[in-house]
C-alpha cells in the first residue's frame, strides 16, 4: 500500500491532482475557523461546551465543528446534499426533469444549474433559522439581533456554502474522486481525534481500549457490506449489428446489498432535524418538552424506534428510486441478453424487483443498526453519543468515501501500468 503511495507521487498528473485536493480541503478547514460577523466569540465558545448534547450536536454532523463555532462554513455541505436528494426524487415526478436526465450531459448540466439554485434557497432557509436558533438557545452569543445584522449574518453563511459548493465542483473537475464526498469525509475525521480524547477522559483507558476494538469491528462490517453483493447472471445471444455478427456472452448485474449507501440515514436525521429547527420559533411548552425528551434525547426509546424506522423506509424509499427494474429489463432485452431462466420483459421486471426487496431488507436493519450505535453506547457504557468516535453515520461515510477514493487512484495507477493499492 505504501509503494502505491510513492508510485502515485511518481505521476506529474495525478501528483498535481492529489496536491490541488489536499489545498482546496485546507482552504475549506481554514473556513470552518473564521467566525461569521456579530458573535461574541468567547460566549459562544463558553456556551457552546455547554450546550453539547442538545441541539448544536445534533446539527453539527457534516459541518467538522463549523457549526458551533458559527463559522463561514457553519451550514457545511447539507443544503447541497439536501438540494442534490430533492433533485432525484423530482426527476422521477416531473416529465421534464426526466426528459433532461435522458439527454445525457447536456441535460445533466441543467439539472446541476436547478440544484445549485435550490442549495442557495435551501442555505438562506436553514441559515436563518439557525440564527434564530441560536439566538434563543445561546443568549448573549448575537450581539445586536436586529434586522440588518441577521441579514448580513444570513448572506454570510449562504456565501460560505456557496464556496464549499465551488470547493467540490473543483475537486472534481481538477482534483481526485467526487468532491462533495471528501469534502463530507474531511469534515468527519477532523473531528475524531476531539471524540476519541472525549471518550478517554470519561471512561478511562480500558473503556477507551474497547471502544477502538468496538470501532474497528464496525469497520470491518461496514466494508464487508458495501462490498457485499448479488449478482444477477445474463447471457447474451449473438447478432448482427451492420455487417457484423458480435459474439454472445455471459455476464452478471451487481445488486448491491445497500444499495442506497448512507442517504437514507441522511434522510433521516433530516427529518429528526426538522423539528429541532421548529422548536426554535414554537416555544409551546409540552412540544418543547417532548422535543428536548424524545427527540433530541439520543437514549429516549422513542428516538431509537422512530429513527430507526425512518432509515429502514428510506432505505426502501431510495433504493426503489434511484434503480428502476423495468428500464433495466428493457435495457436487457434491447441488447438481445436474457437471464437464464427468466421470459424478457416484464417477467425479468419482477424477478429482479423480487430480488432487490429482499436484499434490501438485510441492507436496511444493517444501516438502522449502525445509525443506532451512539444510542446503544449511551445506553450500555454511558457513554456522551455526542463524541462517541464511531458513530454509524460517520463510519459509513469514511468508509465509503475511502473506498472509493482509494478505486479512483487504483485505476489511475493501473493505466500507467503500475500496482494499485489490491492485489
Amino acid at each position: 500500500m505504501l509503494r502505491a503511495f510513492i508510485n502515485a507521487f511518481k505521476i506529474p498528473d495525478l501528483r498535481a491532482k492529489i496536491l490541488f485536493t489536499l489545498l482546496v480541503i485546507a482552504v475549506y478547514r481554514m473556513g470552518s475557523f473564521l467566525p461569521i460577523p456579530n458573535i461574541d466569540v468567547q460566549e459562544l465558545a463558553g456556551q457552546a461546551n455547554a450546550a453539547q448534547g442538545g441541539f448544536l450536536s445534533f446539527i453539527n454532523l457534516f459541518s467538522g465543528g463549523a457549526l458551533s463555532r458559527l463559522a463561514v462554513f457553519a451550514l457545511g455541505i447539507m443544503p447541497y446534499i439536501t438540494s442534490s436528494i430533492i433533485m432525484q426524487l423530482l426527476v422521477v415526478v416531473i416529465p421534464k426533469l426526466e426528459q433532461w436526465q435522458k439527454q445525457g450531459e447536456v441535460g445533466q448540466k441543467k439539472i446541476t444549474q436547478y440544484t445549485r439554485y435550490m442549495t442557495v434557497a435551501l442555505a438562506l432557509l436553514q441559515s436563518t433559522g439557525l440564527i434564530f436558533l441560536f439566538n434563543n438557545q445561546l443568549p448573549g452569543v448575537i450581539r445586536e439581533f436586529t434586522p440588518t445584522r441577521v441579514g448580513f449574518m444570513v448572506l454570510t453563511l449562504t456565501a460560505g456554502t456557496a464556496m464549499i459548493m465551488w470547493f467540490g465542483e473543483l475537486i472534481t473537475q481538477r482534483g481526485i474522486g467526487n468532491g462533495m464526498s471528501l469534502i463530507i469525509f474531511t469534515s468527519v475525521i477532523s473531528e475524531l481525534p476531539t471524540q476519541g480524547y472525549s471518550v478517554f477522559r470519561q471512561g478511562g483507558s480500558v473503556q477507551f481500549g474497547i471502544i477502538v476494538a468496538i470501532g474497528l469491528l464496525i469497520i470491518l462490517a461496514v466494508v464487508f457490506m458495501e462490498q457485499g453483493q448479488r449478482r444477477i447472471p445474463v447471457q447474451y445471444a449473438k447478432r448482427v449489428v451492420g455487417r457484423r455478427m458480435t459474439s454472445g456472452g455471459s455476464t452478471y448485474i451487481p445488486l448491491k446489498v445497500n444499495q442506497a449507501g448512507v442517504i437514507p440515514i441522511i434522510f433521516a436525521s433530516s427529518v429528526l432535524y426538522f423539528p429541532t429547527l421548529l422548536g426554535s420559533v414554537i416555544q409551546w411548552q409540552p412540544f418543547q418538552s417532548f422535543l428536548n425528551n424524545h427527540l433530541v434525547n439520543q437514549a429516549s426509546p422513542v428516538y431509537i424506534v422512530i429513527y430507526g424506522l425512518l432509515v429502514v423506509f428510506f432505505a426502501y424509499f431510495y433504493t426503489a428510486i434511484s434503480f428502476n427494474p423495468v428500464d433495466t429489463a428493457d435495457n436487457i432485452r434491447k441488447y438481445g441478453g436474457f437471464i437464464p431462466g427468466i421470459r424478457p420483459g416484464k417477467p425479468t421486471a419482477d424477478h429482479l424487483d423480487h430480488i432487490l426487496s429482499r436484499i434490501t431488507l438485510p441492507g436496511s436493519l444493517f444501516l438502522a443498526t449502525i445509525a443506532l450505535i451512539p444510542s446503544i453506547a449511551l445506553i450500555v457504557m454511558g457513554i456522551d453519543p455526542n463524541v462517541f468516535p464511531f458513530g454509524g453515520t460517520s463510519v459509513l461515510i469514511v468508509v465509503g468515501v475511502a473506498l472509493e477514493t482509494m478505486k479512483q487512484i487504483e485505476s489511475q495507477l493501473t493505466m500507467r501500468h503500475y500496482e494499485g493499492f489490491l492485489r
